[in-house]
């Protein structure tokens, strides 16, 4: 479903603030996996996640998806195959917009005509939005006329993860979408999450500062530093393996240990 083919991105390049953030990464995901990512900050986690939806193109290399050479693909017509989450709950929804409405822009956006922005949803689309509503388990389907600006970090958090697969997208990034809420309202909203990719098998890539989520969730576990992929375990070799076990082989690899509090005490 996803190749990355030896993609490289510099950002500064030639002054003295230059800043390799990829360094020759490859990857290859196929259909309906569900990876976890972690490392330290600046590893290169988010920045991965911004060459795969086109938020800049990379340097060097290609970018696949689904068979279709994406490498300089516009960010805004990538984002009709691929949804994204990010950790802040104010990002992916408008808040003075209506939940309804906030939902019309999302399936919309996933059409396909030349003047899909400009089309207009029906009864029956209000009808499978309410329906999708109350899946969550949140009562929103009632508050279909309320601003989004309304509703809670993890209600909206929950809002923007139905608006991005409620037309399955060919991968799905979730970059720390939960760890801005508190425990309760992320354990809610990844259980959403985990039950909305088995259901559509959603080829899927998580980032997290959770180790034990990382070994928990999902089929395949990534560890990152400085712009490489350093750890790539999955199947009965991830099955086996504790905390402490990834914090070994992380620093076999790398040559040092893991120094971040906020994964080391998450």
């Amino acid at each position: 479903m996803l190749k990355l083919n030896n993609i490289s991105k510099t950002f500064n390049p030639g002054t003295v603030n230059e800043k390799r953030a990829l360094n020759g990464v490859t990857l290859h995901l196929a259909p309906g996996d569900f990876v976890t990512v972690v490392g330290s900050n600046g590893a290169g986690k988010s920045t991965l996640f911004h060459a795969i939806a086109g938020v800049f193109y990379v340097d060097r290399g290609s970018v696949v998806l689904d068979g279709e050479d994406i490498t300089f693909k516009p960010e805004y017509k990538r984002s009709r195959e691929l949804g994204r989450l990010f950790q802040d709950p104010m990002k992916g929804t408008a808040p003075h917009m209506t939940i309804e409405e906030n939902l019309a822009l999302a399936y919309l956006r996933t059409a396909k005509h030349q003047h899909a922005y400009f089309s207009r949803t029906g009864k029956g689309d209000r009808k499978f939005f309410r329906d999708q509503l109350a899946k969550l388990d949140m009562g929103l389907e009632d508050r279909m006329k309320q601003p989004v600006g309304l509703l809670s970090g993890g209600q909206r958090q929950a809002l923007t993860l139905l608006m991005a697969t409620m037309v399955p997208p060919k991968i799905l990034l979730l970059d720390e979408h939960t760890a801005a809420l508190d425990p309760g309202t992320a354990e809610k909203v990844l259980n959403i999450t985990q039950e909305v990719v088995a259901e559509h098998k959603i080829t899927t890539m998580m980032v997290t500062h959770n180790m034990n989520q990382a070994l928990e969730l999902g089929s395949r576990t990534l560890m990152m530093d400085s712009g490489n992929i350093v750890l790539d375990v999955q199947g009965e070799e991830r099955a086996g393996l504790t905390v402490k076990d990834l914090l070994k082989k992380f620093k076999a690899k790398v040559g040092e240990d893991l120094d971040n509090d906020r994964i080391l005490l998450s």
